[in-house]
């Protein structure tokens, strides 16, 4: 999805309740509040009033969206119960699954979990994981989604799954232990090769203060330290707070001896330091599947305009992002590093 187009997902999650069968609970208290897991703002859910409806968020640009519309947005590690848990879910699917589990422990007793997803991200299945948590589902299709519906809830039909499906998406250790990552992270279960590549041409002589923009667990940060020992401090800046909590947990035994930020932030609103070492491999998508070369743009502007003068951003990109254009316009001194198995890495240095 596009940053202009139609959320026909978040259109047709809500269509069960505006035109039926599904009625929405009337507020009477913190008790009757709906909760809306994976919640994304749009024009659907300002058609009408939709009283006591909290959200839950953890991608930090659209929290920002919906606190900016006054919706208000609640903790993960919340355990309130809802007479309504809506869902979008995500398209990893043992997250998914952890979500699915995670709703239907979110439900008040005769409660429902509604959820909805586009056709050409799994509708059917992710319909047939709710079915085997809470047995026989409602269904509506339209504008190439399905959204699907559980009948009143006395708990999971099968308790052993729902234990099970709960764990799906909890941390573990990747790369021989030595981080720690889950489902739904960018590259979770392994060491991305493009930031691997970035990693590899660091060279030593990088010092004095860092960022790591779109940092995800911790993984460049953490090479930056142990290749270059004269940067005196690192900023973590990561969209995406259940990886940001993944890097705090990495960085952990280096956070005893330099200083260490880790901040829950969408670097495309800008920063409000200065460095004199950028490391970035920033995202070309955000949440959906097409490409967004503009917020790779976007995360050069930004370090150029946070870099103090003569510093160096060093990035990787996928080769065949058109971003040399942009450092050139916002850089002294442009040049490739490296270019290999489809990346690039480059080196920008401030006038």
């Amino acid at each position: 999805m596009s940053a202009d187009s139609p959320d026909i997902a978040l259109e047709t999650l809500l269509l069960p309740v505006v035109d039926g069968p599904l009625s929405w609970p009337r507020e009477s208290g913190t008790g009757d509040s709906v909760l809306f897991l994976r919640a994304r703002d749009g024009w659907p859910l300002h058609q009408r009033a939709f009283p006591g409806l909290v959200c839950e968020q953890s991608f930090r640009p659209e929290a920002d969206r919906l606190e900016h519309s006054g919706l208000q947005l609640v903790d993960e590690h919340a355990t309130s119960l809802h007479p309504l848990v809506l869902i979008l879910p995500p398209r990893q699917r043992d997250e998914a699954r952890a979500l699915y589990a995670r709703a239907i422990t979110r439900t008040a007793p005769g409660g429902r979990v509604l959820a909805c997803l586009r056709n050409d991200e799994g509708a059917k299945s992710g319909e047939a994981d709710l079915a085997k948590l809470a047995g026989p589902l409602g269904h509506l299709s339209k504008n190439k989604c399905r959204a699907f519906w559980t009948q009143p809830l006395q708990g999971a039909a099968d308790a052993s799954l729902l234990a099970e499906w709960l764990q799906l998406d909890a941390p573990r250790p990747i790369a021989g232990g030595r981080f720690i990552s889950r489902p739904g992270v960018f590259a979770w279960d392994r060491i991305d090769a493009a930031s691997a590549l970035l990693a590899s041409q660091l060279p030593g002589d990088l010092h004095g203060a860092a960022a790591d923009l779109g940092a995800g667990y911790g993984y460049l940060s953490s090479e930056l330290l142990a290749r270059c020992p004269r940067i005196d401090s690192v900023d973590l800046y990561e969209a995406e707070r259940r990886a940001l909590d993944l890097a705090r947990v990495n960085l952990a035994a280096k956070a005893q001896h330099i200083a260490l930020g880790f901040h829950w932030h969408d670097v495309t609103s800008g920063l409000h330091r200065r460095y004199d070492v950028i490391v970035s491999n920033p995202p070309f998508h955000a949440q959906g599947r097409a490409d967004r070369p503009d917020i790779g743009r976007r995360f050069i502007a930004v370090a150029a305009a946070a870099l103090k003068p003569a510093g160096r951003l060093w990035m990787v990109a996928n080769r065949h992002l058109p971003y040399e254009v942009e450092l050139a316009k916002q850089f002294a001194g442009v040049r490739t590093v490296a270019q290999e198995a489809g990346f690039k890495v480059l080196e920008a240095v401030k006038a």
